[in-house]
């Protein structure tokens, strides 16, 4: 019994029971590591951009981020591609951090109106901002449109500086006077909020900020966060590569070079199969791209022309049309696109140069297959040498032409085993004339 009593009493001391003042110590709360997303955006700025920008917000949001920090480095883009990015970070649920980086990176033109429209603006050391000023698209603008549009986007840059408390008299002149600055300049202008030589100090400065979004004040806690890194896949690489404006023109060249031979030799089928296909991505490239439709048309207006040389005996005119038609098209194709957004001159150059060639080239061989002397079928037996078997005159006779023996006339007698000439072909009858009249 007193072996069950001390049983007993061990039990009631382990559970507890008849201590109601002694509380059960409780599990720590578990604190899950705030999440920080990045973006990095090394290129113009195009629809494509604009796309992953929506993207990365939405992945951040989904995670519930600390913030998307947008790592930027760009020479400029679309105003219209622009536009749509600064009302996406507006009207973020989340923190947008807009960082030019790394060292040696810009955020000129429109990436200037995105660092604006950022709930926070950082710079690396060695970078700049600015140069925002209007260039004109697809068409030359007269004076006064000109004018027209640097005052909407000197109000844009001013209005977003204001909103985001910054300078935005510095703004307004990145837009009319296209002044660039360095990052110092830029924080001691009041143009960003803070410097940050990596992106672990700039998460370490971003502790503890506060940041107004649309509809209310969050705090950020980002020292230490979990990094969340959106990479690029697949297809935004393929998309990237084509929307560049360089391989856009080379995709553009090599769909009419396999169109046109696939024209000028029909039956090659593969020209004019991988021609099509450069030819939808370009479309395609173009269709996102900022081009001059009066340079395009003058490209297709070369092809035209070269195909024509085939066809009609211009001795060379329509090629040297063609050729001229060919320089100025790619000239104007990009003219008046923003920087970042134009064909390089070390492309245009050679890939124009050997687009000319292989035009000539090609054109050249079709008009010299095209006027070559038929070799079969009974066109190819004119001016072919044979001998008489017969006597041939005006009433007939045979002779012997290219390995076969044929029914012949002559409009003078010509005696068995004379060389004669066929000069035409009526039926099946030769007309010919004796070989020592001269040949055809």
């Amino acid at each position: 019994m007193k072996i069950l009593a001390f049983l007993f009493l061990w039990l009631v001391s382990l559970t507890g029971v008849g201590n109601s003042q002694e509380k059960v110590p409780s599990a720590p709360k578990f604190t899950p590591k705030p999440k920080v997303v990045i973006l990095g955006l090394q290129e113009a700025i195009t629809p494509l951009t604009a796309s992953k920008i929506k993207e990365a917000l939405r992945r951040a949001e989904e995670i519930n981020a600390q913030a998307l920090i947008i790592e930027l480095d760009t020479p400029g883009g679309l105003v219209t591609t622009t536009r749509k990015i600064v009302k996406m970070i507006l009207n973020a649920e989340i923190p947008v951090v807009v960082y030019v980086y790394p060292p040696g990176a810009q955020a000129a033109s429109a990436g200037t109106f995105i660092t604006l429209a950022a709930h926070v603006a950082a710079m690396a050391p060695g970078t700049n901002i600015g140069a925002a000023h209007p260039v004109t698209m697809g068409q030359k603008m007269d004076e006064e449109m000109a004018k027209k549009a640097e005052n909407d986007l000197a109000a844009f840059a001013r209005s977003l500086a204001k909103l985001r408390g910054r300078n935005a008299d510095w703004a307004e002149k990145a837009v009319r006077e296209s002044v660039s600055i360095t990052a110092e300049e830029a924080l001691k202008l009041g143009v960003i909020d803070l410097i940050a030589e990596s992106l672990s100090e700039l998460l370490t400065s971003l502790e503890g900020r506060k940041v107004q979004l649309l509809r209310k004040e969050v705090v950020l806690h980002t020292k230490g966060a979990r990094i969340v890194r959106i990479k690029e896949d697949l297809r935004s690489r393929i998309l990237r590569l084509v929307t560049n404006p360089n391989i856009a023109y080379i995709l553009l060249m090599l769909g009419l070079a396999g169109i046109y031979f696939e024209l000028s030799h029909p039956g090659a089928i593969l020209p004019g199969v991988v021609g099509s296909l450069c030819l939808i991505l370009a479309f395609y490239a173009m269709h996102l791209l900022p081009v001059n439709y009066a340079g395009l048309l003058l490209i297709f207006l070369a092809g035209l022309l070269f195909f024509l040389e085939i066809k009609i005996t211009s001795y060379g005119l329509l090629a040297l049309a063609g050729f001229i038609s060919l320089v100025l098209g790619s000239l104007m194709l990009f003219e008046r696109s923003p920087e970042g957004l134009k064909i390089s001159y070390q492309v245009l150059v050679p890939v124009l140069v050997t687009m000319a060639l292989f035009l000539s080239g090609v054109t050249y061989l079709a008009v010299k297959a095209v006027r070559r002397k038929p070799t079969t079928g009974p066109e190819g037996l004119i001016g072919e040498r044979g001998r008489t078997i017969s006597a041939v005159g005006p009433r007939g006779g045979q002779v012997f032409v290219h390995g076969e023996i044929w029914q012949a006339r002559s409009p003078e007698e010509i005696p068995p085993g004379e060389e004669i000439i066929v000069t035409k072909i009526d039926g099946f009858t030769l007309e010919v004339k004796p070989a020592r009249d001269g040949t055809l």
